[in-house]
C-alpha cells in the first residue's frame, strides 16, 4: 500500500517539477515603489485540479508556478523563497529519491530568480526568508552566496538534518557551509489571529507569522504595499486559492507525504480563512497558484 501511495504521489509531483516554457519578462510599467511586492516566476507546469486539493476536479487542468517573491522596502531587497535555482538539475540528480526518479521528469528550462534580477539590474538581495525548506522553495538559495538566509527555529532543525526523510530538505540545497543561516525569532505578539509575529522592518509593512504544519517551521508573510493593499504569502499551507475558499486540504496522497502535521496544517488553513473573512480585501497568494499570480503580474512589474 505504501509503495502505491508513493507512486501515486510522485505522479503529482512530476507535474510540479515540469517547468514548461520559460516565463517571459514583461516590461516595467511602474516606477519602483517604496514598499512593494513582485512575483518572480521561475517555472510553471500543469496538473489536474483534483491532485492539488481534496474534492477538486479530476478533469479540469490547473497551471502551477514555482515562484519567488521579491519584497522591496526602501533600498532593501528581501526575497521570500527562491523558486527553482541555477543548480536545480544537479540537485535533482543528487537528492531525488531513486524510487521517484522514473516519475519525476524535470523538463526545463527555468528562468531563475537570480538571472531575472541580474538581467533587470536590481539592487542585490541581502536577505532571504524561506517559507519552508522543500526543494522548490530552497533551490535558489545557493545562487545568493552573499545573502543572509532566515528560517524558523523548527525549520532549521529540518535543514540541519537534511536528507533524513522524503519530503524534507535536500543537502545539495541547504547544507553548504557557505550559506549564512539565521534564525527567525517570533515575538509573543498576536497578529491577525496568529499567536506570534515578527515585524520585520518595525513599521508594520512586512509582518511574519508562523504557519507550522506543512513543515515544522513553515512561515507566512503579510505585505502592505504603497497603495495600502495587503497581500498574504502563505507558502504551501495551501496550493491553490480554490482550496482555501472551501477550506479543503491537499489531495490525500500528497497530504500523507508532504504535510508533516496534517491536523496542524488544517488549523492553519482555518486561521487563514478567518483572516480573509475579517478582511475580504486581503489577497492570499499561495506559492504555486498560477491563477492568482497571473492576475497580479510578474517581475519586473510590481504588484499594485
Amino acid at each position: 500500500m505504501k509503495q502505491f501511495l508513493l507512486a501515486l504521489a510522485s505522479l503529482l509531483f512530476a507535474s510540479f517539477t515540469s517547468a514548461g516554457d520559460a516565463p517571459s519578462i514583461p516590461p516595467v510599467t511602474t516606477a519602483p515603489p517604496s514598499v512593494g511586492l513582485s512575483i518572480i516566476r521561475t517555472g510553471s507546469s500543469t496538473t489536474l485540479q483534483g491532485l492539488l486539493f481534496s474534492g477538486g476536479s479530476l478533469t479540469t487542468r490547473a497551471q502551477i508556478n514555482h515562484s519567488a517573491f521579491l519584497i522591496k522596502h526602501g533600498e532593501s531587497m528581501l526575497l521570500f523563497d527562491t523558486g527553482l535555482g541555477n543548480h536545480v538539475a544537479e540537485q535533482f540528480r543528487q537528492d531525488m529519491a531513486l524510487w521517484a526518479r522514473p516519475f519525476f521528469k524535470y523538463d526545463g528550462p527555468v528562468v531563475t530568480a537570480r538571472s531575472q534580477l541580474d538581467k533587470a539590474g536590481a539592487v542585490p538581495v541581502g536577505t532571504i526568508i524561506i517559507s519552508h525548506s522543500h526543494w522548490d522553495h530552497a533551490s535558489g538559495i545557493v545562487d545568493f552566496p552573499d545573502a543572509n538566509v532566515f528560517a524558523a527555529v523548527a525549520e532549521l532543525d529540518v535543514i540541519h538534518n537534511a536528507g533524513d526523510s522524503f519530503g524534507g530538505a535536500w543537502p545539495s540545497q541547504v547544507s553548504s557551509p557557505d550559506i549564512k543561516w539565521k534564525t527567525l525569532e517570533f515575538k509573543p505578539v498576536p497578529f491577525q489571529g496568529f499567536h506570534a509575529s515578527l515585524d520585520w522592518f518595525g513599521d508594520g509593512s512586512v509582518m511574519l507569522v508562523p504557519l507550522f504544519g506543512h513543515t515544522p517551521g513553515s512561515v507566512g508573510v503579510f505585505v502592505t504595499v504603497d497603495s495600502r493593499r495587503r497581500y498574504f504569502l502563505v507558502g504551501d499551507a495551501v496550493w491553490t486559492a480554490a482550496a482555501l475558499k472551501e477550506g479543503r486540504p491537499k489531495f490525500w496522497a500528497a497530504r500523507w507525504l508532504v504535510d508533516r502535521d496534517a491536523p496542524a496544517t488544517q488549523q492553519v488553513i482555518d486561521q487563514i480563512r478567518a483572516v480573509v473573512e475579517r478582511d475580504p480585501s486581503l489577497t492570499v497568494i499561495p506559492s504555486h497558484d498560477a491563477t492568482v499570480q497571473d492576475s497580479l503580474g510578474y517581475f519586473p512589474a510590481w504588484v499594485q
